[in-house]
Order: C-alpha cells, then sequence, then structure tokens
C-alpha cells in the first residue's frame, strides 16, 4: 500500500504598506546603479522623514550613496531646522544646505512679498548645476495635488531643469529609463503611489519620530483668507487682523508665510492617524496658500523647476 505526502502550499503576501515599501526600496536602489550623482531632498518634513527611512532599508549597514539637501527658505519653522539639523547629524550622513538667502544676496533671486517659496526654484537649479547631480530624490506624492498626480516616479528634467508634463517618458512594469544627457537630471518621486495616511501608518509601525510641530500643541495665530497662520518674525497680522491663542497642528511643514495650521486635539501618531482618516481635503489644499492663487499654481511652478 503506497503512502502519499500531502503537501500544503502557503502563500505570502506582504502587508499594502510593506508593497509601499519594497516598491520605494526598489525605486532607491535603481537610482544608486543608474545615475551617477544623485541627492536625497530633506525638508525635515513627514514625507522626507519617510525618504530618510526608506534609505536606510535600501543601502544600511552602508553609508547612503547620496547626500542629504535642504532648500533653505531662510523663513522655516525652528522647530523643523532644530530636528532636519539633529535627525542627518544621528544618521552620519553629509547634510548641504542650499540658502534661498545666499540666492537674494547674490542676484540671483529678487524678493518680493512676504513668501520666499517660489524663490527655491533658482536656489534649488543652482544648487544641482553646482554639485553636479543627474538625479534628485523628492518626497511628493500624487495624492497631494493635481499637478503632482501627472508626473512620473522618474521625472526627466531638460538642462534649464524645467518639466514637460507631455514629454514624460512611460513606466511599464516598473522600468525606470534613467538615461540623461549632461545638465539634464530626474526627480525621483520613491513614495509617490503613497497617501497622506499611508505616510502616517508607516511612521507609526516604524516608529518614526518627527518634529513637535505636526502635533496639536498651543500657538498664537490670526486666521487669514479661511487659513490660520503662526504669529513669527517673518509674518504678522495685518489690519484687522487679531492674534489669538489655538490648539492646532500641521499637516504639512514649509515656509511658514505661506503655511497654515489646523485646529486639532490629535497628539500622538494613533489620532493622527484617525484624524487623517476623515478628512476630505488635501493637507495642501487645506494648509498651502501658494497652492491657492490659480488652479494652475502648482504646476506652473514645477514647469519652471520647482520640487
Amino acid at each position: 500500500m503506497s503512502t502519499h505526502t500531502e503537501q500544503t502550499t502557503e502563500t505570502f503576501r506582504l502587508s499594502q504598506l510593506r508593497e509601499l515599501e519594497a516598491e520605494s526600496v526598489h525605486v532607491m536602489r535603481e537610482v544608486a546603479a543608474e545615475f551617477e550623482r544623485p541627492v536625497l531632498l530633506f525638508s525635515g518634513g513627514k514625507d522626507s522623514i519617510v525618504l530618510l527611512r526608506l534609505a536606510e532599508k535600501a543601502f544600511r549597514p552602508g553609508r547612503f550613496p547620496f547626500p542629504v539637501m535642504h532648500v533653505d527658505t531662510g523663513h522655516n519653522f525652528a522647530e523643523v531646522l532644530e530636528f532636519r539639523d539633529r535627525r542627518v547629524a544621528e544618521l552620519g550622513e553629509q547634510l548641504i544646505v542650499a540658502s534661498v538667502q545666499d540666492s537674494i544676496d547674490g542676484g540671483r533671486a529678487i524678493e518680493q512679498g512676504p513668501s520666499r517659496n517660489r524663490l527655491q526654484i533658482v536656489t534649488l537649479l543652482d544648487a544641482i548645476t553646482e554639485h553636479r547631480f543627474d538625479a534628485a530624490f523628492g518626497g511628493a506624492r500624487r495624492d497631494e495635488e493635481r499637478a503632482r498626480a501627472k508626473e512620473r516616479i522618474f521625472s526627466f528634467r531638460d538642462v534649464h531643469g524645467q518639466w514637460d508634463p507631455r514629454a514624460q517618458r512611460p513606466e511599464l512594469w516598473s522600468l525606470y529609463n534613467g538615461a540623461v544627457s549632461p545638465g539634464e537630471h530626474a526627480r525621483v518621486f520613491p513614495i509617490s503611489n503613497w497617501t497622506e495616511l499611508d505616510v502616517w501608518r508607516y511612521i507609526g509601525e516604524e516608529r518614526l519620530e518627527l518634529p513637535p510641530i505636526y502635533f496639536a500643541h498651543e500657538r498664537l495665530v490670526f486666521e487669514r483668507d479661511g487659513m490660520l497662520y503662526a504669529v513669527t518674525e517673518h509674518l504678522q497680522p495685518g489690519a484687522g487682523e487679531q492674534p489669538f491663542t489655538a490648539r492646532v497642528r500641521y499637516r504639512t511643514v514649509g515656509d511658514a508665510t505661506i503655511t497654515g495650521a489646523v485646529r486639532s486635539d490629535a497628539a500622538d501618531v494613533d489620532a493622527v492617524i484617525a484624524e487623517t482618516a476623515a478628512t476630505r481635503v488635501t493637507e495642501r489644499g487645506a494648509t498651502r496658500a501658494d497652492d491657492r492663487t490659480s488652479e494652475a499654481a502648482m504646476e506652473d511652478r514645477k514647469r519652471e523647476g520647482y520640487f
């Protein structure tokens, strides 16, 4: 009598977050293999904090095969800058700070109004040229804004650093074309397919530290055009705008002159995840004044070389 051995096949599946992580790590390794001088753009914000962790997953225990760079408007929140410097020092990686103020002092940019957000274009492109970077990792995601939804993961930029949404390369079966000629470069978005909720869930699973500005706290603010702005040395209330103390947090961080806060009692990651799952307004739509100037505000800036 013959004996039959029953075999069971177990199917192992990654969770949705780990699938996103695996895709992002693959993208980072592709860039390291295809490009000569990449750089990782790091602002101290939640999306670029996730990029740093993904770079650790991709390249540790070795050093990152690229430096870290922040384009600093000079109008950033102090809590974010402190975190930026400390986090990069903890990792032992190289930090390059490209200063908008230096661009102004050198006559490369002209300050017009309180916001320096658009001036980052000149500073970023000058830094890419100076250091001969041929690829720049960014933390942009498609769910943030309609122009970013047009972006490929490998987003080609011409010799002037400009982006043409009609001239992007196809990306089929996770195959990426990294060919660039001298003077050209690519912006690479490893978390393009993530959502804001994915980012927060990943932060929770990985126990990532964030600047305290992302969690509910008391802050002196004033209201302008339906948004709450912090009272800082760079931005003061205008006529008829009365400052008051409110319990707020920031969904995104950037230039303090154009980044608004939202009222919130979410003081930890779990509370932020619950709040994010319930919201129906994108983070940029709720908190970034520069995206409200026109329907195509972001796309216009991106065409000129913006992040």
